[in-house]
């Protein structure tokens, strides 16, 4: 049943695709299945291959199948008992809906804190035409997970793509995989190896030197990375896809560039971003008419503690805010010269 939907999704697209991929993964009995499935890609430049989760239940009415992402997924994942506590806990909840979308994505770059790897391709799709990947390669070459969470092997080679399902609705796939890791469903931590930068196209695409595909996922579908921060970097598209940069502050990494690894911004933390300044000034209260009690450097973390209504200032991409950030130390800056991913209160508002 399940390669049948496969089947009856590949004819729907107008790029025609191989035999579809299903991986029952050794998670099934006479009434239930749970695995993978995947739309293999033509081993083509600018083929992209697309997989789910599914699960699949025998009643006496026959069988029943749903794929990752569909209300049906959700109610049949809450009640399966092939899946683990965990799983039915992240897996059944139905992300159908709507929501919107918090740029704090709460990931690392996938690779060791401490390490400088390469932008090797900026904003580009995973499947669909959505720039939601980019490409990485340098350091050790070991692949990290980007945030704790449930670990899945797409293929049904067992190599190359593995996915993980994060909390809030955030999922990461790293494509191209050399040596990678077996798992279906195992938990995770942060900062766990998962294969090494490669070439593999068990799943079809093409790859020209050793890389991670490295995407974004938000409610079971990718997303465009764009505007999103993976680590404390900020990643921007540009143009075509493969073009783009990714920002840290100020410091701008184009394509070929380093990114260091920062390490993840936390739900509560914002990076001062001066728009090519060199710091932002601290002050007594939320307007230039208050005294000066310090600075912060451009690319810095910082701590917050709540927000409040102030001085309009404008900061990158000409975007004006009225919006403040009081500090830890109770000082105050400009959101204008702050980015956290919203545009309204990180921290509820200040007494």
């Amino acid at each position: 049943m399940v390669r049948q939907m496969l089947i009856a999704r590949s004819k729907a697209s107008a790029v025609p695709t191989p035999e579809p991929q299903v991986n029952i993964a050794s998670r099934t009995t006479g009434t239930w299945g749970f695995g993978t499935a995947v739309l293999a890609a033509a081993k083509v430049a600018g083929a992209y291959p697309e997989g789910w989760l599914f699960i699949a239940h025998r009643d006496d009415n026959g069988w029943t199948a749903a794929l990752e992402g569909e209300r049906a997924f959700a109610n049949l994942a809450s009640r399966s008992p092939i899946l683990s506590s965990e799983e039915r806990k992240v897996l059944g909840v139905d992300r159908s809906r709507t929501e919107a979308l918090d740029r704090r994505t709460g990931l690392r770059l996938p690779y060791a804190n401490g390490q400088t790897w390469t932008l090797t391709g900026g904003p580009h799709p995973m499947s669909t035409s959505v720039r939601s990947s980019i490409d990485l390669s340098g350091g050790d070459g070991k692949v990290l997970s980007a945030r704790a969470g449930l670990a899945y092997t797409m293929c049904s080679s067992g190599k190359g793509w593995i996915r993980v399902i994060h909390d809030r609705g955030w999922a990461t796939d790293y494509y191209h995989l050399s040596g990678n890791i077996k798992v279906s469903g195992k938990r995770i931590g942060d900062g766990v190896f998962l294969g090494n930068i490669g070439n593999d196209v068990s799943c079809g695409g093409s790859s020209t030197g050793a890389h991670v595909h490295f995407s974004l996922r938000y409610n079971n579908k990718y997303v465009a990375i764009n505007g999103h921060a993976i680590g404390k970097w900020v990643i921007r598209q540009t143009g075509a896809s493969y073009e783009g940069y990714a920002l840290h502050g100020s410091e701008r990494a184009d394509v070929g560039d380093g990114l260091y690894n920062y390490g993840r911004l936390g739900f509560r933390q914002g990076i001062v971003d001066t728009d090519g300044g060199t710091y932002t000034i601290r002050r007594a209260g939320p307007a230039t008419s208050y005294d000066q009690v310090g600075e912060v450097a451009d690319g810095e973390t910082v701590d917050i503690a709540c927000s409040v209504r102030g001085e309009t200032h404008t900061g990158r991409d000409g975007v004006s805010t009225n919006l403040w950030t009081r500090l830890r130390d109770g000082s105050y800056i400009s959101d204008a010269y702050l980015w956290t991913g919203r545009s309204d209160p990180l921290n509820g508002w200040c007494p």
